[in-house]
């Protein structure tokens, strides 16, 4: 996905999303278009399993996404030959419901429309299901204990619109469902069924039809806790099953149940001689129903026990497209689960006695993983995708031909909650995220994959540091050697990260396809960190001790509370996936640096790589200091104070020589920064100025002149240069934004009249580039005051945030002949990171 626009020459593109699944239990949809729909906060995400890639992000709703559905589904895929369009349905935590339409041959997007009827509460689940090839019918429930049915009519004709009538509202009172399955009942009769359970351990079955008129026809009894999942299968090909359908649940209490819902004309003469050899699999008779002129008989077929928690999830396996037959298409009896004991089981009825049994299990089995909300299959069967409480995808594909041969694939990754800060590795050859999930995160291009032109797929390749508090800003250590960070949480603590060899190699590998290690750093000793099992300190695995075996350390280290499964530092030749990430990439800490009274808030380093320094959120001046520490000593070398409220981000400029800081207060200061001495700094305050009405949340430097740029939560930028090295003078204002400037990044050139492109972010989630340029130099070399800013490129609103864009930065640029080539990351709220590629 690509835009150009306004007047300055500028071409953007997508270049990678990285998001995190929102932890919730109907948040995932796999769709017969193959694509997978998710809600990362208040985005829907689409990624295809294929490339591991996340397509794009769809804005819309203004609440946390709940609930996502196909239409048509795996299940449906058989009804709709070559549609030209699929639907696809999201529910939200302020209880709306969006539909979405994808047009399959050019890959675009559209809003259909918000339904007209919403829930009072959040959606909590979406079923729906095509009735024939344009017409399908779908129902939504809500914690307000409503649910409503629609009826959906798709256009028959190319840009005809879709018809959505509601049919249905039921009030259910004050045990709210959670669970829903849409289903045509047997017999062709035109009728409908629909499940629903939740809070009251019963499964409640209404009967209508695509009319509307849905009358609660029996409860169902049998599960003893919340029933979390149902789903109808469609009709089976086998003699003894013609005319029912089976409706499989689960539940809290940690059991699956099978039920039959069958026409009562063909069942009631079967049943006596079924009861000649009575074993496990015997019919226990549960209620009778009608729906128009039919009765329907209901009945346990099976109890599946195997899971050791929740489950939360059920799903029959789709027909594959080998299964179309000429009399119609027919159920494989095959059912996915997925629970909170970190797995997900593949149950088949064994050829003999029909007894339902376990025939797969698969599942991250290192501690590290809490357990699955969903699992879903694809359309063929041959692959099975769960997404877990770490908002972390998890996918197998059975690559056995003789026999099942089911192995975890690469997925897409990322925070699962607000991205607080970005920052690019000194090469430029990565991307570190951090995050309130916890977590810090690497990005990187891995070459070895077959792409088209010269673009790398981006993925997360390393999990360096993960927290028992919510991160808040991160600096990568500028200067030679071997690559550092330093990161701030919400504790009075910043910690110092290192590098160690299995990182490096892995590094060296996603470029070169070599797992040596540059020669600079060959004398790294550490091969990697483990977690202690209480604190929150990773701890140096070196090298020599990797070669020793637990039986070297004595019995007494075994039995010891800080006994946990050792991390295994990895070099990774190919992807990583979830449990690797999580447990085996993590970063030494090699210091602590203590001082500040408050959560961290905001942090850099200068250039040469001297010098680091920290804010704290603060609400008075003696808290509100800005500390310096000397890399290396790791020692507090000044503590400068200017603000009297929280400095909210922090930046030297490209020759080291000043320190800008911007404050909640709306002021922003400027410090000298002289000789970096062994024991102390000298510092002196330049300029303090009240720059905007509200309190300023960005700033950032021309990367080649003293001047940079201020955004306020006013909702304007303003451009500022140093004179004389002592006095700050405002250069321009650019026009009012639609919403408040919460981040900014200057790439620039070293030209007098070309200052070079602003990137600006904002608290809706877009982001504008601005092309800056000043007036030529008089003849005696001064610049003329005139300076100039033109809207280059607004994004396209696809690929913008769908919340507030915390940080931007551009990467080392590259240039050619022509033009000039630089990627743009961005992270915000709305959990994602995204790297742009800007041409101009």
């Amino acid at each position: 996905m690509s835009n150009s626009g306004g007047d300055g020459g500028v071409e953007v593109e997508s270049l990678f999303v990285g998001a995190g699944c929102n932890r919730v239990v109907n948040n995932v949809s796999w769709g017969a278009s193959g694509l997978v729909a998710f809600g990362a906060q208040n985005a829907l995400a689409i990624f295809t399993p294929q490339a591991a890639q996340i397509l794009t992000t769809l804005p819309g709703h203004k609440a946390a996404v709940n609930c996502t559905q196909w239409l048509p589904s795996t299940k449906d895929a058989f009804k709709v030959q070559n549609l030209e369009k699929h639907y696809l349905l999201s529910g939200d935590a302020d209880g709306v419901v969006i539909l979405w339409e994808l047009s399959v041959k050019s890959r675009t997007w559209r809003l259909v429309c918000q339904l007209p009827k919403s829930h009072k509460k959040g959606v909590t689940c979406i079923s729906g299901i095509m009735i024939s090839q344009d017409v399908a019918m779908f129902a939504s429930t809500s914690s307000d204990g409503s649910v409503h049915v629609w009826e959906m009519i798709l256009p028959s004709a190319l840009g005809g619109e879709c018809q959505l009538s509601c049919v249905e509202s039921l009030s259910l009172g004050s045990k709210p469902m959670v669970a829903l399955s849409l289903a045509e009942l047997p017999g062709s009769t035109g009728n409908m069924v629909l499940a629903m359970g939740g809070l009251d351990n019963q499964i409640h079955l209404y009967c209508g039809d695509r009319t509307g008129k849905f009358i609660h026809s029996c409860a169902v009894k049998g599960h003893t806790d919340w029933i979390r999942c149902l789903d109808f299968s469609l009709p089976f090909s086998s003699d003894d099953k013609k005319d029912c359908v089976f409706l499989v649940s689960s539940s809290q209490d940690r059991s699956i149940r099978l039920w039959k819902v069958a026409l009562c004309s063909s069942t009631c003469a079967d049943i006596p001689h079924r009861k000649e050899g009575i074993g496990l699999a015997s019919y226990i008779e549960g209620p009778t129903f009608t729906a128009g002129s039919s009765s329907y008989q209901i009945s346990l077929e099976s109890l599946l026990l195997g899971h050791e928690d929740w489950v939360y999830s059920v799903e029959w396996k789709p027909p594959p497209s080998s299964y179309l037959e000429e009399s119609g298409v027919y159920q494989p009896d095959c059912i996915l689960s997925a629970s909170m004991d970190k797995t997900m089981m593949i149950w088949q009825p064994e050829k003999k006695g029909g007894i339902w049994m376990n025939v797969v299990t698969v599942g991250e089995l290192n501690h590290s993983a809490l357990g699955f909300y969903g699992g879903h299959w694809s359309q063929n069967g041959d692959s099975i995708l769960a997404h877990g409480y770490g908002g972390s995808f998890h996918l197998w594909k059975n690559v056995g031909i003789e026999f099942d041969n089911w192995q975890p694939q690469k997925v897409p990754s990322g925070h699962y909650a607000a991205v607080t800060d970005i920052t690019w590795a000194r090469s430029g050859d990565y991307l570190l995220s951090v995050s309130h999930d916890q977590t810090t995160r690497i990005f990187a291009p891995w070459s070895d994959e077959v792409h088209s032109g010269d673009r790398s797929n981006w993925h997360e390749i390393a999990r360096p540091q993960v927290h028992g508090h919510d991160i808040n800003c991160v600096a990568m250590i500028q200067g030679k050697g071997n690559h550092r960070f330093v990161s701030g949480a919400d504790e009075k603590v910043a910690r110092v990260f290192e590098a160690p060899v299995s990182f490096l190699k892995t590094l060296n590998y996603s470029k070169y396809q070599k797992s040596g290690l540059p020669e600079d750093l060959e004398d790294v000793q550490i091969l990697g960190a483990n977690m202690s099992a209480l604190g929150l300190s990773q701890k140096p695995i070196y090298l020599q001790a990797s070669n020793e075996t637990p039986e070297k350390l004595g019995s007494d280290a075994m039995d010891s509370l800080e006994t946990i499964p050792d991390a295994v530092p990895m070099v990774l030749t190919e992807l990583p996936i979830e449990g690797q990430l999580a447990w085996h990439t993590l970063w030494p800490e090699s210091h602590k640096l203590y001082g500040h009274g408050n959560e961290l808030f905001s942090l850099c380093c200068s250039h040469d790589g001297k010098l680091v320094a920290s804010s704290c959120k603060a609400q008075s001046a003696k808290v509100a200091e800005i500390w310096l520490w000397q890399v290396g000593s790791w020692k507090a070398v000044g503590r400068l104070q200017s603000h009297s409220l929280t400095v909210t981000m922090l930046g030297f400029s490209h020759d080291d020589s000043f320190l800008l800081a911007v404050s909640r207060d709306r002021q922003f200061s400027v410090f000298s920064i002289g000789g970096t001495g062994v024991v102390k700094v000298n510092y002196q305050l330049v300029a303090r100025q009240e720059a905007h009405k509200r309190i300023i949340w960005a700033c950032s430097w021309n990367p080649f002149v003293h001047e940079f740029a201020t955004g306020s939560r006013d909702k304007t930028a303003k451009i500022w240069a140093i004179e004389d090295g002592s006095s700050v003078s405002l250069l321009l204002t650019l026009p009012q934004f639609s919403s408040s400037v919460t981040a900014l990044s200057w790439i620039g050139t070293n030209s007098s009249t070309n200052p070079g492109l602003l990137a600006v972010g904002m608290e809706s989630g877009l982001i504008e580039l601005w092309t800056l340029s000043r007036g030529k130099p008089d003849t005696d070399g001064q610049a003329k005051s005139n300076y100039n800013a033109a809207l280059a490129v607004r994004f396209d609103l696809y690929m913008c945030h769908v919340s507030t864009v915390h940080r931007l930065a551009w990467r080392n640029s590259k240039k050619n002949e022509d033009c000039i080539t630089a990627q743009l990351a961005s992270c915000g709220s709305d959990n994602c990171v995204r790297i742009f590629n800007v041409k101009f």
